[in-house]
């Protein structure tokens, strides 16, 4: 499974552990994953997601996964979350010419 959040796309970053006397070793720097269960209105149920903990905050600042997934642009979302977004969308409309 990839070290990637599914929402905002943070990876794994490179960089050097350096010494008190200045050598330098490579090593990773890999995000903070965390496999989250977020509540969808649209959908009526949960939906799992391995997303960083900035991404969980700005979700929650956004107002929730259905207000987040709306708002962002499809080329900053990976393809699970474009798919879920997608879904999203559909189900809004249906909602809305029901009414």
């Amino acid at each position: 499974m990839a070290r990637r959040c599914a929402v905002t796309g943070k990876g794994v970053m490179f960089g050097n552990n350096v010494s008190h006397a200045n050598n330098k070793n490579r090593r990773r720097f890999h995000p903070n994953l965390q496999e989250t269960s977020l509540l969808s209105d649209a959908l009526g149920g949960m939906i799992r997601l391995r997303l960083s903990t900035n991404a969980i905050r700005s979700i929650e600042h956004k107002g929730g996964l259905d207000a987040f997934l709306l708002d962002a642009k499809d080329a900053q979302l990976s393809l699970e979350a474009r798919r879920i977004k997608r879904r999203i969308a559909s189900k809004i409309e249906k909602i809305q010419a029901a009414a």
